[in-house]
C-alpha cells in the first residue's frame, strides 16, 4: 500500500490568492463601462450577468496560467517563493484545473453574448496563454499584456453591440495603455532579478529611469483617450471629473515614482486599484 499522503483540498482562500482575485478591479470596471456605452445605459440583467461571468473567467484562467507556467521562475525570486504553487499550498495540477473551469465558463459566457464574442474567443485565449512566455524574449511583453487585457473593455461594447465601434477602439486603447504602464512600474521590483535570470522586461532592458518614463508616456496615452472618448459617444460633465481625477491619480503615481525604493512602487502601483471604479463611476454618471 502506498504511504504517500494526498494533498488536502485547497482553501477558497487560497485559490483566490492564487489568482489575485482582488486585481479584478483592474479590467472589470471597464468592461461594465463598455457594456453601458454600447447599450446607452443599462443593458439587462441577462448580459450584465453574462459580462461579469466571461470577464471573471477570461481574468482567473490568465492568471492561473500565469501562475503555472511561471512557476519554476516564481520559486528562484525571492519576492515570489511564497506564492502558492513555489510554497506547496497548490500544485500545478490544481492551477491547471483552475485555468481549465474557468475557460469553460468564458466559454459559456461568451458563447450566450452573441456570434461575434464566440468568434473572437479562441484569438482572446491565445493572448491569454501566450503571454507568461512572451517574458522569455521580448521586453514588450508589457504591452502584449496591455493588449490582452485592454480588450476587455472593448468585449463589453462587443458583448453588447455585436460589433467594434469608435469608442470600443478608445477603450481598449486607454486601458491598454495603462495597464502596460503600471506593468512597467511593477516590473522595476524585479530588474536585478530578471538580469540575473534573463527574463525580459523594460526595466531589465532599458534601466528603471527609461522604464519609468516609458510608463509615464503611456499613461499621457490612457488620459488622452479617455478624454477622446466623449467626442464619439454621448458623455456629460461627470465623467470629464472623473477622467480628470484619473489624470491626478496617474501624475501622483509618477511624481511619487522619483524615488523608486521597494516600498514607494508598490504604494504608486496601489493607486491604480482605484482608476477602474472613478472610470465606471464617470460613465454612468456621464451617461445619465
Amino acid at each position: 500500500m502506498s504511504t504517500e499522503t494526498l494533498r488536502p483540498r485547497p482553501s477558497l482562500g487560497t485559490l483566490l490568492a492564487f489568482v489575485k482575485f482582488e486585481h479584478t478591479l483592474f479590467a472589470l470596471p471597464f468592461a461594465y463601462g463598455g457594456t453601458l456605452l454600447a447599450a446607452g445605459g443599462w443593458p439587462g440583467w441577462r448580459t450584465f450577468l453574462l459580462v461579469t461571468l466571461a470577464m471573471l473567467g477570461a481574468r482567473t484562467a490568465a492568471m492561473a496560467a500565469n501562475r503555472v507556467i511561471d512557476a519554476r521562475i516564481d520559486a528562484l525570486n525571492p519576492r515570489t517563493t511564497e506564492r502558492e504553487i513555489p510554497s506547496g499550498k497548490l500544485t500545478a495540477g490544481q492551477g491547471w484545473l483552475v485555468m481549465g473551469v474557468s475557460l469553460a465558463v468564458l466559454a459559456v459566457a461568451a458563447g450566450l453574448l452573441n456570434a461575434l464574442t464566440l468568434a473572437l474567443l479562441p484569438v482572446a485565449v491565445a493572448f491569454l496563454i501566450v503571454y507568461p512566455y512572451t517574458k522569455r524574449f521580448t521586453w514588450a511583453c508589457h504591452l502584449w499584456l496591455g493588449t490582452t487585457i485592454g480588450a476587455a473593455a472593448a468585449g463589453g461594447y462587443i458583448a453588447v453591440s455585436g460589433q467594434f465601434g469608435p469608442a470600443a477602439w478608445l477603450l481598449w486603447l486607454g486601458v491598454g495603455a495603462w495597464i502596460a504602464g503600471f506593468d512597467i512600474v511593477y516590473a522595476v521590483l524585479d530588474r536585478d532579478f530578471d538580469l540575473e535570470h534573463g527574463v525580459h522586461s523594460i526595466p531589465a532592458r532599458f534601466g528603471v529611469p527609461t522604464a519609468l518614463a516609458f510608463a509615464a508616456s503611456l499613461h499621457v496615452v490612457t488620459v488622452a483617450a479617455f478624454a477622446a472618448l466623449p467626442f464619439v459617444t454621448a458623455l456629460g460633465l461627470w465623467y470629464w471629473v472623473a477622467t480628470g481625477v484619473t489624470a491626478a491619480l496617474l501624475a501622483a503615481e509618477h511624481l511619487a515614482l522619483r524615488r523608486y525604493d521597494a516600498g514607494t512602487v508598490l504604494a504608486a502601483f496601489n493607486l491604480n486599484m482605484v482608476v477602474g471604479p472613478i472610470m465606471l463611476l464617470g460613465i454612468v454618471l456621464g451617461l445619465l
